[in-house]
């Protein structure tokens, strides 16, 4: 049991180092008391439950395991740096070995893409800055709650 301990405890000093890398999970982490680690398993939780009791599973799989990996894999590809798009070449390595997905690539994603890229990434920010004031709020709101709780 304590090897089992020991290996739960590095795996979350792992994760908290790499959670430390965004400075909004950092700033909720502050005001929440909620470590970051915690916060990551919930929401993870959270998604595999909508999945697996198919609350919106069908379109989460897909943005997870298609959507999300096709625009990254466009910016990896577009942008100057090689380095980038081995992570992205690694995940679709799994696809067929013909030259179907980079013909699809170049004569219909790309210029789609490109030509939406400004507009897809402005809702992004948005969605990302939304999501972040609701969980701003949320955490606010149970900073509040303890604090009732705690005066009374």
């Amino acid at each position: 049991m304590d090897a089992f301990k020991e290996r739960l405890m590095y795996f979350n000093a792992q994760a908290d180092k790499e959670l430390s890398k965004y400075p909004q999970l950092v700033g909720l982490e502050r005001q929440t008391n909620v470590p970051k680690t915690y916060m990551a398993a919930g929401v993870v939780a959270f998604v595999f439950t909508l999945i697996f009791f198919n609350v919106w599973g069908e379109l989460l799989s897909d943005i997870i395991g298609w959507l999300y990996p096709a625009y990254a894999s466009f910016k990896a590809i577009e942008s100057p740096e090689p380095s980038d798009d081995v992570q992205w070449l690694t995940y679709w390595l799994f696809l067929p070995p013909f030259k179907g997905a980079q013909l699809i690539y170049s004569k219909f994603l790309r210029p789609t893409l490109m030509s939406y890229q400004g507009e897809i990434d402005k809702n992004i920010n948005k969605w990302k800055n939304k999501l972040e004031d609701v969980a701003k709020d949320a955490a606010q709101n149970a900073i509040e709650a303890t604090k009732t709780e705690k005066s009374e």
